[in-house]
């Protein structure tokens, strides 16, 4: 999407954009100057923003540190878009923000929201399973765009609770369906001493399971105590030596040391996981499919590059005000019904529909394959089949969910 030229808007690769993409640039172009925006026909809907400020640790290597406004400026961006498509249609939007400090109560946050129908949830996992299962959550819609848990799509789903971010099983299948597309099946995996780095080990573990590949060894390393930017050509050469391997796959999701590895084994292998060659919801390399007008919106909203967050924060925000435009009301009732009916699709710039899975809540999406500075592969990987959409290849599929609370078969 963006906003409309002289010349017919052309999709990435010289395929022309459809009437359908054509429609909605329109609706995104600015109003001439001088004339007003048509003005709501019914009352505002309201989407809150509701986030847990999280402590992070220094970025090493100089790194640009994750932006406080990560997930609120992508939130942003998807009220302006919902918004310039909703005004000819007599819909608006609104958007409020909470955020919530670390050590501070999310609940009682959440329990002040003037209107809880359609919260943006950017919280840890536990913070997003205790507002789910607050009485006062019970008639909400809560849209998790900051917790990558496998687990809040299995065992600990709730009805209430949809999930735009792709989760750490969906990230670890489409790395492991490129490296069995590849033949590298043989995987030496190396892992950070965070319980993030632990659950991501687990998913790869799994992945290799499900697509034939084989985890050869595995080592555990724990940057405290010394700078790994100094003695990197030392540090690595126990931890990555092993039976033969094909790559060398680390769990590092805070970027303690994972970036040093490069070079750094002791055979000289690809590096893929958390840093190396990186499965993402989103990227600043992703231009296909229109995206770098998505891209060039954000930039110009936030001054930075859009972060998989951000395209979640956007998305999610972008959902509602999709099933706005299909139900044509702001009515929160109407607009609930149309956002988990079965057949409800979305576009997302990922080059196909998007829609969410009746049994877990997950938004079913692509996956890309980023190495800095460009889109390697995008995933499902070709070749990788399945009955429903090559989509349900990527993370949970219904028979591997032990979600109980969706009553949803299908979708």
């Amino acid at each position: 999407m963006g906003s409309s030229g002289a010349r017919r808007p052309r999709m990435r690769g010289g395929l022309r954009a459809g009437p359908r993409l054509a429609v909605i640039l329109a609706a995104l172009a600015p109003i001439p100057e001088g004339q007003a925006a048509p003005a709501p026909a019914g009352p505002l809907l309201t989407i809150q923003y509701l986030e847990r400020r999280v402590e992070r640790p220094v970025p090493v290597n100089n790194e640009d540190p994750i932006p406080d406004d990560e997930g609120a400026k992508g939130a942003e961006l998807g009220l302006r878009d919902s918004n310039a498509t909703g005004r000819f249609l007599g819909l608006g939007f609104e958007l409020g923000a909470t955020i919530v400090e670390p050590g501070d109560d999310i609940r009682r946050a959440f329990r002040d929201l003037a209107d809880r129908r359609f919260v943006v949830l950017n919280a840890p996992a536990a913070d997003v399973l205790a507002l789910a299962d607050l009485p006062e959550a019970k008639g909400s819609v809560l849209l998790n765009i900051g917790a990558p848990d496998t687990r809040l799509r299995d065992a600990d789903c709730r009805r209430n609770l949809l999930h735009v971010l792709p989760s750490r099983a969906m990230l670890a299948d489409a790395l492991v369906q490129f490296l069995a597309f590849k033949r590298w099946s043989r995987i030496l995996l190396v892992s950070g001493p965070a319980p993030g780095d632990a659950l991501y080990a687990e998913a790869l573990r799994r992945s290799a399971r499900k697509f034939s590949a084989r985890i050869v060894a595995e080592s555990r390393y724990d940057p405290q105590g010394g700078d790994v930017r100094d003695t990197a050509l030392r540090e690595f050469a126990l931890p990555t030596r092993g039976p033969e391997h094909d790559v060398v796959a680390v769990a590092d999701e805070a970027g303690a040391f994972g970036a040093s590895l490069n070079y750094n084994t002791a055979s000289p292998r690809p590096l893929v996981g958390t840093q190396g060659l990186a499965p993402s919801a989103w990227g600043r390399p992703v231009e296909a499919w229109a995206a770098v007008q998505l891209q060039g919106r954000f930039r110009k909203l936030a001054g930075r590059a859009m972060r998989p967050v951000d395209w979640a924060g956007w998305m999610a925000v972008h959902a509602v005000g999709e099933a706005a435009v299909k139900a044509r009301s702001t009515d929160p009732a109407a607009v609930r019904d149309a956002l988990t009916a079965p057949g409800f699709e979305i576009g997302g710039f990922k080059g196909r529909p998007l829609s969410f899975r009746a049994w877990n809540g997950q938004l079913r999406q692509p996956v890309f394959l980023l190495w800095p500075g460009a889109v390697t592969a995008t995933a499902p990987i070709e070749g990788f089949l399945h009955h429903r959409t090559e989509l349900d290849t990527l993370g949970l599929d219904e028979p591997e969910s032990a979600c109980r609370a969706f009553s949803g078969t299908s979708g």
